[in-house]
């Protein structure tokens, strides 16, 4: 077998891996909280909002803060969702997520 074939053979190999952690990053859920857990949000793993909690507490809180809780939980959502499918990309790619991440096997 020829080092090229070797090449082929490991792409094909990479790119099943990705389809099937594509398919498990759908699967993932990431929730973020703020202010003693009266804010939580979950997002999927393509980062739509799925569901928004709101504590009785917070409702009586003033808007400005009720919203800024709102941005803080929705961002620590997004970061966790972001380790997660790094997560995932690193375990299908055994740690070339840089090309993947980077557009060069999309």
């Amino acid at each position: 077998m020829t080092d090229f074939t070797k090449i082929l053979d490991k792409a094909k190999e990479l790119e099943a891996k990705m389809k099937e952690s594509q398919e498990k990053i759908k699967e993932i859920k990431a929730e973020g909280v703020s202010g003693s857990n009266s804010v939580r949000i979950t997002l999927d793993g393509e980062g739509e909002m799925q569901k928004i909690e709101l504590s009785e507490e917070i409702i009586k809180e003033d808007k400005t803060i009720i919203e800024d809780l709102i941005v803080a939980a929705h961002n620590s959502a997004k970061s966790q969702l972001k380790t997660k499918t790094t997560e995932e990309i690193s375990k299908a790619t055994g740690g070339l997520e840089f090309l993947v991440l980077n557009g060069r096997y999309n």
